[in-house]
C-alpha cells in the first residue's frame, strides 16, 4: 500500500497542497484551492478520489500560526492523519533562496515523508476556548495598563502630580475626575483616557466571571485546584498555566516541559569547549510568562498565609507536602543565587525552570 504526504501552505484566503509519494521522488504541486474548511475539504477528497487513495494512506501536515488547529481536529475528527507542525523545528538549507507558497508546500510533503518535522500539540475544544479566554483577559488588562501610563504622562506633561498615598485608589479615581483643566479640550482628553480605564476594568471583571465559570464544568478542574495549593498561583494564574500547557503528562520527563516552555539556555559548545547562553524563549511565550511571574513569589521566606491555607482546603495531604517543598527548596535557591551576584531577573528564571518541575510532579499526583 503505497503512502502519500501532503504538505498544505496554509494563509487567511488560500490553501496551497503539495504531495510527497512513498521513495526518493521529488515533491510536486497538487494545487490551491480557497481557505475555507468546506472547499479544502473538498479539495481533499477530490484528491483522494482521483489517485484512489483511502485515508490512511494520506499523512496531512501543515505549519502552526495564525490559522489556529481549526482544520486539524476537524481533519482528525473525520479519521485523516493530521499533525500540526513547529515552524521554528523546520531544517532549513543554506542555498535555499527562493521561498514560494508552491515550494514549501512541496517543501512540508518532503520532509513530512522524511521523518525530519516535529508536531506541535493539538488542543482539544474545550482547552482552546478556556486559553482564549485567559488570553482574552490578558488583553484587557494590558489595556488598562497601558491607557493608565498613558494617563500619568498626559498629566506629568501639564504639571499635574498626584501626592496620594497609592496610584489607582478610589482616591486618586476621584482627584483625578474632579481636577479642572486648564482647556476644555484637555478635559475631555483626560475623560476618553478615564473611561477607556473604566471599559478595561470591568472588562477584566466580566472575563473573571466568565473563568469562574468555566472552571466548574472543566475537566482539568481537579489540577487548577491543586495548583491553587501553591504558592504563586491563584485562580487566574493557575487556570492561565493549565489550560497553555494542557495535559502535563505528555512530557516524560521535566526536562521536556522546560524546553516546551523555552526556558532552558542556549548551547554553542565544540570540543572540550562548553558555551550557554540565554534561555531559548522557543515554544509557548504565555505560559513561561506566567510561570516567571509566579515564581517571583518565591523570593519571600517560606509561609503558609491565611489565603494559602484556604486554597489549600480539601487538598491530600501529598499535594500540601508537595507545595511546603517547594517553597522551602525553592526560597533557599533564591537566596543562593543572590548571594552569588546573580541579576534578580535571571534568578527569577531559574526558579521558574525548577518550578515548573514541581507542576510536572504534581500532574502524577493528581492523574
Amino acid at each position: 500500500m503505497r503512502e502519500v504526504y501532503v504538505g498544505i501552505d496554509v494563509h487567511k484566503d488560500e490553501n496551497v497542497f503539495g504531495s510527497a509519494f512513498d521513495g526518493r521522488a521529488k515533491g510536486e504541486l497538487i494545487g490551491k484551492c480557497s481557505a475555507d474548511m468546506n472547499r479544502t475539504l473538498s479539495f481533499i477528497r477530490s484528491y483522494m478520489k482521483k489517485n484512489e487513495l483511502t485515508k490512511e494512506q494520506l499523512h496531512i501536515c501543515y505549519e502552526a500560526g495564525p490559522t489556529g488547529f481549526v482544520l486539524a481536529r476537524r481533519l482528525i475528527s473525520l479519521g485523516f492523519d493530521s499533525q500540526v507542525i513547529a515552524p521554528s523545528k523546520i531544517p532549513q538549507r543554506a542555498g535555499d533562496k527562493i521561498k514560494s507558497d508552491r515550494l514549501d508546500a512541496c517543501k512540508l510533503a518532503r520532509l513530512h515523508r522524511a521523518g525530519e518535522l516535529v508536531a506541535v500539540h493539538i488542543p482539544d475544544m474545550e482547552d482552546e476556548v478556556i486559553r482564549d479566554v485567559c488570553r482574552g483577559r490578558t488583553d484587557a488588562v494590558n489595556e488598562a495598563k497601558r491607557t493608565k501610563q498613558q494617563l500619568k504622562s498626559f498629566m506629568l506633561r501639564n504639571g499635574y502630580r498626584y501626592t496620594g498615598t497609592a496610584n489607582w485608589s478610589e482616591a486618586h479615581m476621584r482627584y483625578l475626575r474632579e481636577l479642572v483643566m486648564p482647556h476644555r479640550a484637555q478635559k475631555m482628553v483626560m475623560e476618553e483616557y478615564l473611561l477607556r480605564i473604566d471599559t478595561a476594568t470591568a472588562q477584566v471583571v466580566r472575563i473573571d466571571d466568565q473563568m469562574n465559570l468555566l472552571l466548574q464544568t472543566w475537566s482539568r478542574r481537579p489540577f487548577v485546584e491543586a495548583l491553587m495549593g501553591f504558592r504563586g498561583f491563584q485562580t487566574t494564574a493557575a487556570m492561565v498555566q493549565t489550560a497553555e500547557v494542557g495535559d502535563f503528562l505528555r512530557f516524560g520527563h521535566p526536562k521536556h516541559l522546560m524546553g516546551f516552555l523555552g526556558m532552558v539556555p542556549r548551547e554553542n559548545s565544540s570540543g572540550n569547549k562548553r558555551s550557554q547562553g540565554s534561555i531559548t524563549k522557543c515554544g509557548n511565550s504565555h505560559a513561561r510568562w506566567m510561570l516567571i511571574e509566579s515564581a517571583g513569589s518565591y523570593r519571600y521566606p517560606p509561609k503558609i498565609s491565611k489565603a494559602l491555607s484556604k486554597r489549600q482546603e480539601g487538598l491530600s495531604r501529598e499535594v500540601k507536602a508537595l507545595s511546603w517543598h517547594a517553597q522551602n527548596r525553592l526560597n533557599n535557591r533564591w537566596y543562593k543565587l543572590m548571594f552569588r551576584n546573580i541579576h534578580p531577573n535571571k534568578i527569577k528564571v531559574a526558579i521558574a525552570r525548577e518550578l515548573s518541575s514541581y507542576l510536572w510532579d504534581l500532574a502524577h499526583i493528581i492523574r
